[in-house]
């Protein structure tokens, strides 16, 4: 009888044993898993950052640009109106 509940014993430790690697290797699959993941949206939002950079330094020269022509356009006007242009 004792040595039923020894083999019992022994045969549940090795069930268990096997139930913790299994659990290990499920657990070591996930965080791979997830390192890779957060590395790809690392990737992406490195690229969302330089694209948002590259908007950023066009909407200011955009700005500036329209600044130049606005100052422009208004110094033609005022030509046009002194050489007697009555506009619209």
């Amino acid at each position: 009888m004792e040595k039923q509940f020894v083999d019992l014993l022994s045969e549940e430790l090795k069930l268990q044993e096997a139930i913790d690697k299994e659990h290990a290797h499920h657990m070591n699959i996930t965080f791979v898993e997830a390192r890779r993941l957060a590395s790809e949206y690392q990737k992406e939002a490195e690229k969302c950052i330089a694209t948002t950079e590259t908007c950023e330094v066009g909407r200011e020269r955009a700005v500036v640009l329209y600044a130049k022509e606005k100052k422009l356009t208004s110094l033609w006007e005022k030509r046009a109106r002194q050489a007697g242009w009555k506009g619209e």
